[in-house]
């Protein structure tokens, strides 16, 4: 393969056609992410009024923040959930595109999701990077509990009939506005300047699809949140002054 896009639209397309080729697969669910559904304008300047599933990451859009690592991602992720869509009707097909996901784990080491989230609390330049690279790339950050992604996954698994593609996230926030949350969630934390940008930007959350199909978020914003400090702190990737703890 020459790529890593290549590679992984020809590994979508040997899953689906072995699906379909069984005869005894009704439904394939995809796990995607919001990478793919950039609501930036096709010439690269602002915004669409609202992220939803009619939105489409553009190739080769230069943004602030992003790395051949993350661009290549973006390509990847949006090439292979067109391709995976290609085939809905020979097979139901549901595509759930995930936000950035929070929370515990049962791992021993910090998800590289988390990590990302809680980037202004650990000060650490770098993964805040990709926090500010996604904004750029959406507009705002949405983001959802793991315990939604199981349940959104165990929704769509048990619904006698749907297909096609949900974005899934709880919240559609700013970085700016996640650094205000962890303050007020943890009144001790300094977030330096540097890891606080101020946008002034008008988008909103316009998907409905997937509670419209009856699903429901148990975990809100402060969940999301104080669960993602709390794992870093348990496998120490952080830590709070005493009086917070």
């Amino acid at each position: 393969f020459k790529d890593t896009t290549e590679a992984t639209v020809a590994g979508v397309e040997s899953i689906v056609e072995c699906c379909i080729t069984s005869g005894t697969v009704k439904r394939l669910i995809y796990t995607a992410s919001v990478v793919a559904s950039s609501p930036l304008k096709e010439d690269g300047e602002g915004f669409k009024d609202q992220l939803d599933e009619s939105c489409w990451t553009s190739h080769g859009v230069a943004l602030a923040y992003s790395t051949d690592h993350l661009m290549a991602y973006a390509s990847s992720k949006t090439a292979s959930e067109k391709e995976l869509l290609r085939y809905n009707g020979a097979i139901e097909i549901v595509s759930l595109a995930l936000g950035l996901v929070g929370g515990g784990t049962l791992l021993s080491t910090m998800p590289g999701s988390v990590n990302v989230l809680v980037s202004q609390v650990t000060n650490n330049k770098a993964v805040y990077n990709t926090l500010r690279f996604l904004e750029e790339l959406l507009g705002k950050v949405p983001i959802l509990h793991v315990e939604d992604v199981c349940d959104a996954h165990i929704f769509c698994l048990e619904k006698p009939s749907i297909s096609g593609r949900f974005l899934c996230a709880t919240a559609y926030l700013s970085s700016a506005e996640i650094a205000s949350h962890y303050r007020m969630i943890f009144p001790d934390i300094q977030t330096p300047d540097e890891f606080v940008e101020k946008l002034d930007r008008k988008i909103v959350w316009g998907s409905t699809k997937l509670k419209d199909a009856g699903f429901e978020f148990k975990c809100d914003v402060k969940t999301i949140l104080e669960d993602s400090i709390n794992l870093g702190l348990k496998l120490g990737e952080l830590e709070l002054p005493s009086s917070q703890i």
